[in-house]
């Protein structure tokens, strides 16, 4: 008897331990508005700086992550260095190749896209159009994605709201809110990037918030650094990472080193969240 009560204090030793050493699974996320590569920005002009972008995926190696503003050479010239990453998204001026593109990049080894999709910011969603006081015509893109290993899905949404309409912006992510409820009828895991060209106490995120988390005013460890640098010339928080669903965001930073000697990758600041299934 006594071997017996033994032998069950020895398992259940060996699975407390078992249990505290699972690790949960976990995303690495980022948004990063690229400053589109057209811009005249001197020595800030893409091509001075693309090499730091590269650098700073390699060193950060996010799992997925939405990018704003960017054009087709830009998004091919992460792919070509960065062959880990896939990319979709369509130009927001004709819905194929033409203008800034609000891409979804993720990590091929780990994760399938099982689809997506892409939608206008105004009252025709459906095709290349200006919503409300916008002053550009501004797209969501939206994937359902799933972990090869663990099998688990989660849908990613990506958005550039226009930084000069006011209405714009509060009917184009009241339209986001929606499109989201409507695509996760079960539930799924999600998360939504973007620049919202807003700071976090404006109004038209008074909704969103009653609907998801906002990574920064979350994460177990976080920061309160702006992300807009506008070159050094300029501090506005401005960028977002927002989630629901999961069961905690375990970090958020801004990512404000420099890389390849370049102080600036980008006049937005990328940033960078931790969230935990």
């Amino acid at each position: 008897m006594r071997r017996y009560f033994h032998l069950l204090a020895v398992i259940a030793v060996l699975l407390t331990a078992a249990g505290c050493s699972q690790k949960k699974e976990t995303l690495k996320v980022m948004s990063y508005n690229i400053r589109l590569g057209i811009a005249d920005d001197g020595d800030n002009s893409w091509d001075f700086r693309k090499p730091a972008t590269i650098e700073m995926l390699e060193t950060l190696n996010p799992d997925i992550f939405g990018v704003q503003e960017a054009y087709n050479y830009q998004l091919s010239y992460i792919t070509d260095n960065c062959p880990q990453y896939s990319c979709f998204g369509v130009g927001r001026d004709d819905g194929s190749d033409e203008g800034e593109h609000m891409s979804i990049f993720y990590d091929n080894t780990k994760f399938e896209c099982l689809e997506w999709g892409n939608y206008w910011l105004s009252e025709t969603p459906e095709v290349p159009s200006f919503g409300w006081d916008a002053a550009c015509r501004r797209t969501a893109t939206w994937a359902l994605l799933k972990n090869k290993q663990t099998g688990s899905e989660f849908f990613f949404v990506n958005t550039h709201l226009d930084h000069i309409g006011v209405q714009a912006r509060i009917n184009g992510l009241a339209l986001v809110v929606d499109k989201i409820a409507d695509m996760n009828p079960n539930g799924n895991p999600m998360i939504l990037t973007g620049d919202f060209n807003v700071e976090p106490d404006d109004i038209c995120l008074v909704d969103l918030n009653t609907k998801m988390s906002s990574a920064r005013a979350t994460a177990e460890v976080s920061d309160t650094k702006p992300s807009f640098n506008g070159w050094g010339e300029a501090s506005e928080t401005i960028d977002y990472i927002y989630y629901s669903g999961f069961s905690c965001c375990k970090t958020f930073r801004v990512v404000d080193e420099s890389f390849a000697d370049k102080p600036y990758i980008s006049d937005h600041y990328p940033v960078i969240a931790e969230i935990e299934f």
